[in-house]
């Protein structure tokens, strides 16, 4: 059976010398140097009693250490659970309360908060070929044959605080990386730009995996800063992925450092995830970085892809684009909340994922007859591309009016001050209104009052927000994705 480690393998084999990742901690590896590390960490896992079936913890942010941790865990059959460092403790302590995991590796010189924790885990220092890190070892070994097949386990941010962990086989992930590769024409001359977490699905199958299969090298990020961003892509990188607050945020400080594009780069392809575009906001980008901004759509359930553009630059089209190749998708429009051709998006093929573990509830729920069920609303173009609407929770019915948040955001960060906004319902009593927060610049910012006039000229009423909040910060996870569930209680004490 063919594994998921077996990508990095076949480029230390034919390519020990070529470049593999660096980080900003100063780790610069050759895929002989990756190999020597996969198989220093996968020595210490198995004396750490981890066999297969067992599942491993890896606390950690972006370095060349957890990329070894990760491939270790494949080669011994474990099942991988990369969580982000910036968890709070009752968040890790949910993860680890429910996956019982065997050992727990910190990468604690790259991360200081995976060093916090790996003092309250009382974890011991460990050294080799992959550098430093810090070892737990909290539960005696358990396989679980439900995890026969599956090579990672990462856990989805929901509105609750019971964690769902997604589980993605050997064959989720090489699909998934394959596919990325492909479809951004990777080559082993590009230099990619890490800086999506790789404990998050976009990080991990688009970039991770499809490098390993390429062989292309990754500059590893720990963190995202639009300063550090800036350098990378003025200094040889070809790739880069984003969040649509990354590019925003990389956007204004470029302009505040006197440019109004990106100067020098040698950027060749860069494309967005995560939140629908809007013309004038892609017109802007492409603008910016001189080459034709790519959209795309998938969730931690898909291994990150579903549908994918492969526009020119100046091209209108604001979906998602059509369905990758072998994957199948369709739309259930009795979920649609009134929206005439527009229904919950489902796919189906070899990029959903197993199930959630120890969860046959919400297994079933998800999983319908083959078909992944999404939770997001979408519509078909005459292209036969896909457009999403919205989530299916996040559909606001004011005055029996549908709206979709989407669309009112779309309209508020055609603001040249914007950098980005979300929009949410707030139930009053016998309707909801339509609340939205703004992101601004730290001394840019418009008034609520010119915001609403401004959307006013391209919103129907019923679509207008009756409240809008501006602020320089939004909550978001570590992707950069907006947390919606959070807004209406981080800025409670702005909507009384």
């Amino acid at each position: 059976m063919e594994k998921w480690h077996d990508y990095p393998d076949a480029q230390i084999a034919a390519r020990p010398d070529a470049p593999a990742f660096s980080d900003d901690g100063g780790a610069d590896w050759t895929y002989a140097q990756l190999g020597a590390a996969i198989a220093a960490l996968e020595a210490e896992l198995h004396a750490a009693g981890a066999r297969p079936g067992d599942r491993v913890m890896i606390l950690t942010e972006n370095c060349c250490a957890a990329i070894a941790a990760l491939f270790a865990c494949s080669r011994i059959g474990a099942c991988a659970l990369p969580v982000n460092a910036r968890q709070t403790d009752t968040e890790l302590q949910r993860i680890v309360d429910h996956a019982h995991p065997v050992a727990v590796l910190f990468t604690s010189a790259a991360s200081p908060d995976a060093l916090a924790h790996a003092g309250r885990f009382a974890a011991r220092e460990v050294s080799g070929a992959f550098g430093r890190m810090h070892l737990a070892t909290p539960f005696p070994s358990d396989p679980d044959p439900e995890l026969q097949d599956v090579a990672v386990m990462l856990f989805t941010t929901g509105t609750t605080g019971t964690p769902k962990g997604v589980m993605l086989t050997h064959g989720n992930l090489r699909f998934g990386g394959r596919t990325s590769a492909e479809l951004r024409g990777m080559v082993v001359d590009d230099v990619i730009y890490g800086v999506l977490p790789i404990t998050h699905v976009f990080g991990l199958a688009s970039v991770v995996t499809a490098a390993t299969y390429v062989g292309a090298p990754v500059r590893l990020e720990a963190r995202f800063t639009a300063a550090r961003t800036y350098r990378a892509l003025t200094s040889g990188v070809t790739l880069f992925s984003a969040v649509p607050q990354m590019h925003a945020l990389l956007m204004q400080y470029t302009k505040e450092q006197g440019y109004d594009r990106l100067p020098g780069g040698t950027l060749r392809y860069t494309s967005s995830g995560a939140a629908p575009l809007d013309p004038a906001w892609k017109r802007k980008a492409e603008a910016f970085y001189g080459v034709a901004l790519q959209n795309g759509y998938g969730l931690t359930e898909s291994t990150a892809g579903v549908c994918a553009s492969r526009n020119g630059i100046g091209d209108p089209d604001i979906s998602v684009g059509p369905p990758l190749p072998g994957v199948e998708v369709k739309l259930d429009e009795t979920v649609a909340g009134g929206g005439k051709g527009v229904g919950e998006v489902l796919t189906r093929g070899p990029h959903v994922m197993k199930g959630y573990y120890h969860n046959p509830e919400a297994t079933a729920a998800a999983l319908q007859d083959g078909w992944l069920r999404t939770g997001d609303l979408g519509y078909f173009d005459g292209r036969g591309h896909l457009h999403i609407a919205g989530r299916c929770k996040e559909l606001i019915i004011h005055g029996g009016f549908s709206v979709y948040p989407p669309e009112v955001e779309a309209a508020l960060n055609d603001h040249p001050q914007v950098i980005q906004s979300a929009v949410v319902g707030q139930m009053v009593a016998g309707d909801e209104k339509v609340v939205a927060f703004v992101q601004v610049a730290e001394g840019d910012a418009p008034s609520a009052e010119e915001l609403r006039v401004f959307a006013a000229k391209r919103l129907a009423g019923y679509k207008r927000p009756s409240r809008i909040v501006v602020a320089t910060d939004l909550p978001a996870a570590p992707t950069g994705k907006i947390l919606k569930h959070r807004l209406l209680d981080v800025f409670a004490d702005r909507l009384d």
